[in-house]
């Protein structure tokens, strides 16, 4: 089950959008997919024969996160990752808009926003393994 002071947490930082984000609603972002991939039919669907290795780093916050996907499971964790699929690097304001559905990925790569150094299957991975959270996310809060 999900914590739901988290999920207020996550509602509050929404309501103030991402360009009040900060490095501590990237991680509360991150920890709430790490909750919900063990809950969610269709995240477990989609993180079960995934295996990726991915490396946030913020350019404006001195910040960098890591997420990977191995057996189904996902973790992360502040800091470097050992062999990244891809690094994307962003703004901190960039990041959190991606990471809370206000900034389309594909866009922002478009638009020079973010940089994707490594696999850009992997990238679009990431970007499915957010919709699919931040649906989740969703019917949560609606319930």
């Amino acid at each position: 089950m999900v914590d739901e002071s988290l999920l207020k947490e996550i509602k509050a930082a929404q309501d103030g959008g991402a360009s009040a984000a900060t490095p501590d609603v990237i991680a509360k972002m991150l920890q709430f997919m790490k909750e919900i991939s063990g809950e969610n039919e269709d995240l477990k669907e989609e993180l079960e024969d995934m295996e990726i290795a991915i490396q946030l780093v913020f350019t404006d916050a001195d910040k960098k996160f890591w997420l990977t996907v191995k057996e189904g499971a996902l973790d992360f964790g502040e800091g470097d990752v050992e062999n990244p699929s891809f690094t994307l690097s962003s703004t901190l304001e960039v990041g959190a808009g991606i990471v809370m559905g206000e900034v389309d990925a594909t866009s922002a790569y478009m638009a020079g926003d973010i940089t994707v150094e490594g696999n850009l299957q992997d990238a679009m991975a990431f970007q499915e393994i957010i919709e699919l959270s931040l649906e989740a996310y969703e019917d949560l809060i609606e319930d």
